[in-house]
């Protein structure tokens, strides 16, 4: 590991930021309306299908109109798509930083307290544990990761 670690989480600060970002980002393709952060794909298409048959037939949704909001959906299910790859990368990467911590010793901070010792054991997945003595820690609370034995 050599010092090197990965922080796949945003802080308070990070996530105000992006949230303000895409907000003014939504405002401004939508006429200054605020957008729910909560529709998914499905809920898209129910909007763009309910729009679809209840328009005038005297006057048809342009095409222009048409083509951008595909291009929203568009838009959508890619960031949808790159959102669980993250996840899944993030996993790969946690899970590989904790399998190398094996035989090691680390530094746990839990609350105010200091916890050294040598991790013997890790268990799988994005949000791996590793056994250090007879207890499993979250492998996010180690400070410090070391290839000396504790004495």
């Amino acid at each position: 590991m050599d010092g090197m670690s990965f922080n796949t989480q945003m802080n308070g600060l990070e996530q105000a930021k992006v949230t303000q970002q895409v907000d003014t980002f939504n405002k401004s393709i939508n006429n200054g309306k605020a957008v729910s952060q909560n529709m998914n794909k499905d809920d898209f298409l129910k909007i763009l299908i309910t729009q679809l048959t209840t328009q005038d037939p005297t006057q048809p949704m342009q095409d222009k109109d048409f083509i951008a909001q595909m291009a929203q959906f568009s838009s959508l299910e890619q960031m949808t798509n790159m959102a669980n790859s993250f996840g899944k990368v993030s996993s790969v990467i946690n899970a590989s930083q904790a399998v190398s911590t094996i035989g090691k010793t680390v530094e746990i901070q839990i609350g105010d307290q200091l916890i050294t010792g040598q991790v013997t054991g890790v268990t799988p997945g994005q949000f791996p544990q590793i056994l250090v003595g007879d207890k499993y820690y979250d492998f996010a609370s180690v400070q410090k990761i070391s290839a000396s034995e504790v004495n």
